[in-house]
């Protein structure tokens, strides 16, 4: 149950705190008062969207936040609160599951979003993600608005009706992850099928690049090293000069003229210095390093001028292998210029491609087997699902003539229908969902024929047939809080009042919101809240206050005749919430 919502800077809202009983609760007040922006603000705390225009004009961010009561008793036996195969099937399962204590069977929800478009929640301490918060929500509130209307006008919702009903909406998604296994593996199978029509000539095309390139025995960075040797070999008196030029220059210790010559001599003559000066001591040995590695370099130069030949032969093997190697490159990388690795790579997915065709026939025979098998799982399950749904529906569709006889349609007939899918002469068809179509009939008056509810329905019969599906589905579920946004759409009257009624009765079980316009909804209510909005400081503004009392008889005479000081009106609101409420006064 949801005992309270603090609303902050959320649209028109500026600051309300909303204080929620049991039973049931009537939000009230004029059109475009905002009283679907409370609708609206639960919704975001649940889990909708969010976006920056939710924060109200010159605020820089909206805040919602609820406390809900968590009946913690109900954890199945053996439930896994560490295995993330153990789906929660309640509020407390899934708490147990994110590691997450109520505080006396209460937990605080609050989610928030910045004007910049920045969001976040919070399911006590924790944060979550927008889609944890909305799995955690499901267990805790069910929001029926005018768009639900909408999905009855859809057959293909029709199907979910009926599974909740059952209660095998689990046992339905299990066997489409089963279903999805077969198409995906049927698919693989048509694939491997495919690919063996022009397997012959695709082994040919593989196996001669993998011969071409593995009997060119590449080296990872062979090319950058041909480079190299290519520019040496071909480089080779220009080369030669530059380096007899610097061996000419360094000199050995026996070429007067040389500079490792010259620094022997300095060397000499800062030791001899150093004797006589000690400040001269650390220069002496600086020149004695300088004479070493000069020493070194000069040796060096020396050796390697002497092993420079000139080849001509290596330098023609060298341009070869170059234009091997960028043949290859042609064929099997991205351009001649790409590294050598992708061609190495190219081998190694034709080897692993040659495996696969290899086993293709294997592959096939295998795939026969497990699809087989999995046919038969699923046609199995598909079979065990339509015997529950067609037991099911039967006893749905009482329950539902059984509501809408107490919402005005006493002549009312409702079905709904299962069919089997479309088959071939061979073969009974299965979806991914099992082999029935569902689809609700209605007739809502005597001696017309059933008809598809999508197709003649009007916005009254809509409404009562959803409440009607919202009451009986009501007892498969623990959410303890529904919330009907306008569920009075295009009734009155009579109609009206029965509505009212049931939704009390409702009630009983758990907690009601509705949103209504009209009087003879509201006198059922055990609470009720006005919406109104004003302009205050030059900012238009939305309130919500619990109303009781003759506040309560004014609102409900707005709501009755359009005047709240009408002597009349006020004298009908007070009988009407004298009778309909047990004879006394809210």
């Amino acid at each position: 149950m949801l005992e309270d919502l603090s609303i902050k800077d959320f649209a028109l809202i500026d600051n309300a705190v909303i204080e929620l009983g049991d039973g049931f609760t009537v939000l009230s007040g004029e059109t475009g008062a905002g009283k679907s922006l409370l609708i609206g603000a639960l919704t975001f705390l649940l889990g909708g969207k969010s976006g920056a225009d939710l924060v109200r004009p010159g605020a820089s961010e909206a805040t919602v936040s609820g406390t809900f009561t968590v009946d913690c008793g109900n954890v199945r036996n053996g439930f896994d609160a560490d295995s993330p195969e153990c789906e929660p099937s309640s509020a407390c399962e899934w708490l147990l599951a994110h590691g997450i204590t109520p505080e006396d069977g209460r937990v605080l929800v609050r989610r928030f979003v910045r004007a910049n478009g920045k969001s976040g929640c919070f399911v006590g301490d924790t944060a979550v993600t927008r889609a944890e918060l909305s799995a955690f929500s499901s267990f805790l509130v069910d929001i029926h608005g005018q768009h639900e209307h909408q999905n009855l006008m859809k057959v293909s919702e029709h199907r979910k009706y009926l599974d909740a009903y059952a209660g095998i909406s689990g046992r339905v998604a299990e066997f489409t992850a089963v279903y999805q296994q077969l198409a995906e593996k049927k698919r693989r199978l048509e694939q491997l099928v495919a690919d063996s029509r022009d397997r012959e000539q695709r082994i040919e095309l593989l196996s001669f690049a993998v011969n071409e390139i593995s009997s060119a025995n590449i080296s990872r960075g062979e090319d950058e090293e041909l480079l190299e040797e290519e520019t040496r070999l071909s480089s080779f008196e220009k080369l030669y000069s530059d380096v007899s030029a610097v061996e000419a220059i360094l000199g050995g210790s026996d070429d007067s003229d040389g500079v490792v010559s010259s620094l022997k001599k300095a060397r000499a003559f800062a030791s001899h210095s150093a004797s006589f000066d000690k400040a001269l001591g650390a220069l002496s040995q600086r020149i004695d390093s300088v004479f070493y590695e000069l020493g070194d370099i000069a040796d060096e130069v020396s050796s390697y001028l002497r092993g420079l030949v000139f080849d001509p032969s290596r330098l023609e093997q060298v341009q070869e292998r170059q234009q091997l190697l960028s043949s290859l490159k042609r064929k099997y990388a991205s351009s001649p210029s790409a590294p050598l690795d992708e061609v190495l790579s190219y081998l190694e997915e034709a080897r692993a491609k040659l495996d696969d065709l290899d086993g293709n026939s294997a592959s096939q025979d295998s795939l026969r087997g497990e699809i087989s098998e999995l046919e038969g799982r699923v046609y199995s399950e598909a079979k065990a699902l339509s015997s529950l749904r067609k037991e099911a529906a039967a006893r749905m569709s009482a329950a539902v003539v059984s509501v809408l006889s107490k919402l005005g349609m006493a002549s009312a007939r409702f079905k709904v229908d299962v069919r089997d899918k479309a088959e071939t002469e061979t073969m009974q068809r299965v979806g991914a969902y099992g082999m029935d179509d569902v689809e609700f009939m209605i007739c809502a008056n005597p001696g017309q024929p059933m008809q598809p509810l999508s197709k003649i329905a009007s916005g009254g019969e809509l409404s009562r047939v959803m409440l009607s599906l919202k009451t009986i589905l009501a007892g498969s579920d623990s959410v303890g809080t529904m919330v009907f946004d306008e569920i009075d759409t295009g009734i009155g009257g009579e109609v009206a009042l029965s509505i009212g009624e049931h939704l009390r009765k409702l009630a009983a079980g758990r907690q009601v919101l509705c949103i209504t316009h009209l009087a003879s909804i509201a006198v059922y209510a055990d609470n009720q809240i006005k919406i109104s909005k004003g302009v205050a400081d030059g900012m238009t503004k939305t309130s919500a206050v619990p109303i009781d009392g003759e506040t309560r008889v004014s609102e409900i005479a707005r709501m009755l005749s359009g005047d709240s000081d009408s002597s009349a009106s006020l004298e009908h609101a007070r009988a009407m919430l004298s009778r309909f409420r047990d004879g006394t006064v809210a």
